[in-house]
């Protein structure tokens, strides 16, 4: 039986309003494409015109009397940390938008914290059941089960364990007490140089005792329930109990490919797929990392990377098992759909905060800038009513929530 390591709080150093507004941002980070593609699907047809070489990119037309595979409609999502979670969230805002789904929110935060029944919001007047969970939990499958319907889809993503480290010391460097245990003995404001300090003597600022600490070691192993402190000889049947647990398990270096197999487990269609990349830092605000410190950041999260190894050969098993030429039809395809919606949609690539409007401005951790997008100036006033809407809609709370169904 797959059961957690002790239940660990998570963090959070948001203000409350801004712990609020995450809750019901359902497009605060997501209008760009629920405006095309949720409303008034492109049809890939109707592009400008291709070359003959572009032409194979088009979805093939559909044999006469072929059914669409059924569409799954309860989805669990278990969003990892800083491994493109908030991307594939926002698609799944966007389905149930389109699917007018009914999601289990955290009752008072952005995350679940520890994955019991009394943490979840309570269930929308006009809902029955839940239908979709993807705000960021830890994984207890007895837990998630009293929540979710019986016949939920269970999908997650991993992405390699020094970046996501990279990254997760970057975002949270003054939320984990280990990481910002090392600004204070060093007194540095250098993001570099306080990494390259952690990871001299991680064991000196790390306490694992400590609840903030849970994802400051091996934090994808954390997010999946496991004990992130050392490996055990259960190890290899419990990396086969979540590979039984999970549908998919997506890989963020092979996001399009993910995608493609992701469509095929829930039933999507292309135009679902659509996405920008979200929470994207700037990139002054990234650390290279020497070749020093990618071994020391591997040898700390040594159990991540087995994780991460296992998972990245069932993954390419599966793309086998779907046909490599069929995978590369298919992401060609939502390439091409991507560049068009994008250059349709927005201005121009990520920007940074200061040259966005307060509603399209992403949240700002302090120790990095988050970069964000902005709408082309030339669409429709019905499509700016929509973004307005939603945008403004992140700002309610809970209580004003409670009959809304998506």
């Amino acid at each position: 039986m797959l059961t957690p390591a002790a239940p660990f709080l998570y963090y959070h150093t948001r203000t409350s309003e801004a712990v609020q507004c995450t809750k019901y941002r359902i497009v605060g980070c997501i209008y760009f494409f629920t405006v095309l593609w949720s409303r008034q699907p492109l049809n890939p047809n109707s592009l400008a015109v291709k070359s003959e070489s572009e032409a194979s990119t088009s979805p093939p037309a559909k044999q006469a009397g072929s059914a669409d595979p059924p569409r799954a409609h309860h989805i669990v999502f278990l969003k990892t940390h800083k491994t493109g979670g908030s991307t594939v969230q926002n698609l799944l805002f966007r389905l149930g938008e389109k699917e007018r789904l009914t999601f289990a929110f955290p009752y008072a935060s952005f995350q679940f914290f520890y994955p019991t029944r009394s943490f979840v919001d309570e269930l929308p007047l006009a809902s029955s059941h839940f239908d979709v969970l993807c705000s960021h939990t830890r994984l207890d499958l007895e837990e998630l089960g009293k929540v979710m319907p019986a016949d939920s889809v269970y999908v997650t993503i991993l992405r390699d364990p020094a970046t996501t480290f990279e990254s997760l010391f970057s975002y949270y460097q003054n939320s984990i007490p280990a990481f910002s245990k090392v600004s204070a003995a060093t007194g540095s404001g250098n993001l570099t140089a306080l990494l390259s300090a952690f990871l001299e003597m991680p064991e000196f600022y790390y306490n694992a005792s400590s609840p903030g600490n849970g994802l400051a070691k091996n934090p994808m192993t954390f997010d999946l329930g496991l004990d992130n402190q050392e490996w055990a000889s259960t190890w290899p049947e419990m990396l086969e109990q979540l590979s039984h647990a999970f549908q998919l398990v997506m890989m963020a270096e092979y996001f399009d490919e993910s995608l493609i197999l992701l469509k095929d487990l829930l039933g999507l269609e292309h135009e679902d797929l659509i996405y920008v990349k979200l929470n994207l830092r700037q990139d002054s605000y990234r650390t290279p990392l020497t070749e020093e410190m990618l071994a020391r950041m591997q040898s700390w999260n040594s159990l991540d990377l087995l994780l991460y190894s296992y998972f990245k050969e069932v993954f390419w098993e599966r793309v086998r098992r779907y046909g490599l030429q069929r995978m590369a039809r298919e992401v060609s395809i939502l390439k091409s759909l991507v560049k068009e919606t994008r250059h349709l949609c927005l201005q121009e690539e990520a920007l940074p905060p200061g040259e966005l409007g307060e509603m399209t401005r992403p949240f700002q951790p302090e120790t990095a800038i988050i970069l964000g997008y902005a709408l082309q100036q030339n669409l429709t006033e019905d499509d700016n009513g929509r973004f307005f809407f939603f945008t403004h809609t992140r700002r309610k709370t809970s209580k004003d929530m409670k009959d809304f169904k998506i």
